[in-house]
């Protein structure tokens, strides 16, 4: 289709909130909408100010803000049965908040009218049509939110298309069908959209949510068939299995269906978004979320690594900076000597097709995996693999020894303390540390006995610190795989070790955490991941 003007219509802050587990201060929300507006989107829904004294806040607070390039937006009903708009305190509240938009939603499905508004479906036409002239007379470009409008046009198409156009009468910007309850599939999205175009000439709109995992296919669906304004929220949060995620939504549309939806340049920072979004509500990001995750462009099998480093669009759907993201090579005993090669030739390290090392690379690199390593989170143990492999690699220092205790009396919490010996160029260290446990406790141990020889890992800090039993029916005498994330402030880097005894598994991991970041600067790659933020475990 040719280019189309489509209008982005950002609800994080307002229906992206009503997902179990999100809470957003007005601090937050403020922040969120700050970047959502630099991102461009074209409005921004903060909140129903006449819910909670944190979206009076917002509103208050956001009326002392320029806002560049989004129209906010107040959010709330139409007026109660049997009330003039002027004595209604819903509608009142929305002018207050003094934004040039205001979001209404009426009901559209007749079993709405009867069971939750309890009044007749004439008098809920006015109350539409009454309540978007009221605040279309004091200035504000109404959106109208037809609130289940699909499920009641397939009950009573007539009554449902009559509501839209009670809206189109009272002066409504733009009409928004609502698959509220997020069970419609596309067709039937196509089929309401056409039908609703037939009966309003008002610009349409369209509001998805995704309880059957079809929130952003019927969002892609209703613009094919005419809508010209998308409402989402970042990441696809929202009440139960949340809203079409304009994450999502936006790329496909401006990538691949010819819209225009946000600034030129814009998608270049969406991952960036993203991120900064599931930061604020405090999730953990998705690292297999289409476009931005993780792993979005992230390949593994040596056939697909072979192929996507001739000829990238084998393997992927878009080139991934064109949405902030990058292309990801993992090694694991899936991989092949093309995947090694792509690891090299990122981190540095000298390595040709044909070179012996190549193979006992490969080779190694299947036997620690059978084993029960992973490198794909612990890059940085690969790097010393492939160094140690190719002789690049001089041990920063020498084991000679080390105890671990574990202590409890009574009640008390139990303490733990390591003791340990090393040997820096023939000269040896002897030291001991306490630690909350045993990994702590030689973790410190070994800070202690390095810093003297080697002050930079005074900054390493361990951010993260994961145990995963890989051979559960062994009980108590499993294997164990030790996966550990550390950071020197700037950078952050994986690393991971196996073994029957956790301690043994830990320690292999933090070994090689040290020995990563004491390679000489030249040699040593750049971890493509930002450190984990604060909060170190040591």
């Amino acid at each position: 289709m040719g280019e189309t003007r489509v209008a982005v219509y950002d609800t994080t802050l307002r229906d992206g909130t009503q997902g179990a587990g999100i809470t957003l201060s007005a601090d937050d929300k403020l922040r969120i909408a700050e970047r959502l507006d630099d991102f461009g989107v074209d409005y921004i829904e903060g909140g129903w100010p006449g819910s909670n004294p944190k979206d009076l806040e917002f509103f208050e607070r956001a009326r002392a803000r320029p806002w560049r390039h989004a129209r906010l937006v107040a959010f709330g009903s139409t007026r109660r049965a049997g009330v003039a708009p002027e004595q209604d305190e819903n509608l009142r509240l929305i002018v207050a908040a003094g934004t040039p938009a205001a979001a209404i939603f009426g009901k559209s499905w007749d079993l709405h009218v009867r069971e939750a508004l309890r009044t007749t479906p004439d008098e809920n036409l006015r109350m539409i049509e009454d309540s978007v002239r009221y605040l279309r007379g004091r200035g504000l470009e109404v959106v109208y939110d037809a609130e289940h409008y699909f499920d009641g046009w397939t009950a009573d198409p007539a009554y449902a298309l009559a509501t839209l156009d009670a809206a189109r009468r009272g002066g409504a910007a733009v009409i928004v069908l609502c698959d509220t309850n997020g069970g419609s599939l596309p067709f039937a999205i196509r089929a309401g959209v056409e039908a609703a175009r037939r009966a309003v000439d008002t610009p349409l709109g369209i509001h998805a949510h995704n309880d059957g995992e079809l929130g952003v296919a019927n969002t892609l669906v209703a613009v094919r068939a005419g809508c010209v304004h998308v409402q989402g929220t970042v990441n696809g949060i929202g009440e139960r299995c949340g809203n079409a995620n304009l994450v999502s939504v936006i790329p496909n549309l401006q990538l691949k269906m010819g819209c225009r939806c946000v600034p030129h340049g814009s998608l270049e920072r969406l991952g960036e978004l993203a991120r900064y979004v599931a930061e604020l509500a405090n999730m953990a990001p998705d690292e297999y979320q289409p476009f931005v995750g993780r792993n979005a462009f992230a390949h593994k099998g040596g056939v697909h690594v072979s192929a996507v480093m001739a000829r990238p669009a084998t393997y992927e759907h878009i080139p991934p900076e064109r949405v902030g993201n990058r292309r990801r090579v993992v090694v694991s005993d899936l991989s092949g000597r093309a995947s090694v090669l792509y690891k090299a030739e990122e981190m540095g390290v000298d390595l040709s097709k044909d070179c012996p090392e190549t193979r006992e690379i490969l080779t190694a690199l299947k036997r620690l995996e059978h084993q029960g390593f992973q490198f794909e989170g612990a890059e940085a143990s690969f790097e010393l693999l492939m160094r140690r492999t190719l002789g690049q690699h001089r041990p920063a220092f020498r084991l000679l020894g080390y105890r671990v205790l574990a202590e409890k009396r009574g009640d008390a919490a139990g303490i733990s303390e390591a003791s340990i010996r090393v040997a820096v160029d023939g000269r040896e260290e002897h030291t001991a540390a306490e630690g909350d446990g045993p990994v702590h406790a030689l973790d410190r141990a070994l800070r202690k006995a390095l810093e003297r020889f080697y002050p930079e890992i005074a900054g390493v800090r361990l951010v993260d610190y994961k145990v995963r039993v890989l051979n559960a029916d062994a009980a108590t005498a499993a294997r164990v795989r030790v996966l550990i994330q550390s950071t020197d402030g700037d950078k952050a880097w994986g690393t991971v070790g196996v073994s029957e005894n956790v301690v043994e598994a830990s320690w292999q991991a933090l070994v090689d955490s040290l020995e990563y970041v004491l390679l000489p600067r030249e040699r040593r790659a750049e971890p493509a991941e930002p450190a984990a933020d604060p909060g170190a475990l040591t």
